[in-house]
């Protein structure tokens, strides 16, 4: 694990900038969700650092102020402590793939200016979702710009392998495998189903054996 120790001259650039993660449960909910399945994803990949909710400075300039992306995934950086994503002590890599979860309290014109932030200072990717419209919305980088993704729905993200479903009413995300992003709840509630499962199995071995040496106790062994 790396972990990064303020030193005197980060003390303007701030771990906080005083806002709530989220306002309101549903917001949470898909920030939570999103951040810590691709945390699942890329568990077995020391060096892809997954984030939700802190502060990026791309820059060393009090001039530029931070965003704070919902969730973003650095590939090539280890995973680790931070209090916020100081890019100059990260060998200079941004983040590649951004995340927005709307709330109603954000205007088209915050909106815009981050879009416009993740394009100056060198996403690839970039997600916006709006858990009330069930509206997503997705940007890719070409050359200097990020163009929007005109066909959004089964869309695979070139840099996660993830696949987006919007046609139910709710978005839908598969891992490359195929399995379904899922709530701690539910991934707890699939495990205990699989346990289950396995028992049964095991028990249905059980049986089967029973059966078998009752047979042989019976009529000696089987021909073979």
């Amino acid at each position: 694990m790396t972990t990064f120790f303020r030193s005197d001259a980060d003390l303007d650039f701030p771990d906080s900038d005083g806002k709530p993660m989220a306002d309101n449960t549903e917001q949470f909910r898909w920030i939570v969700l999103i951040k810590e399945n691709l945390e699942i994803l890329f568990a077995n990949e020391p060096n892809v650092f997954v984030a939700g909710d802190l502060l990026w400075f791309p820059v060393k300039s009090r001039l530029i102020s931070p965003v704070a992306p919902d969730a973003m995934v650095v590939f090539g950086r280890p995973k680790g402590r931070r209090g916020s994503y100081k890019q100059w002590q990260e060998d200079n890599i941004a983040p590649q793939v951004v995340w927005e979860i709307l709330s109603p309290s954000n205007n088209a014109n915050e909106m815009e200016r981050k879009l416009e932030f993740y394009q100056t200072y060198g996403v690839e990717e970039y997600y916006q979702y709006d858990p009330d419209r069930y509206e997503l919305k997705g940007w890719r980088r070409l050359g200097e710009q990020l163009l929007p993704i005109a066909q959004i729905d089964g869309w695979t993200s070139p840099l996660l392998g993830i696949r987006f479903a919007v046609g139910n009413h709710e978005l839908v995300i598969y891992r490359p495998d195929g399995r379904q992003f899922l709530s701690s709840v539910e991934l707890e509630q699939r495990a205990e189903q699989e346990r289950q499962r396995a028992e049964q199995a095991e028990q249905q071995l059980q049986d089967m054996q029973a059966l078998l040496q009752q047979y042989r106790d019976r009529f000696g062994e089987l021909d073979r």
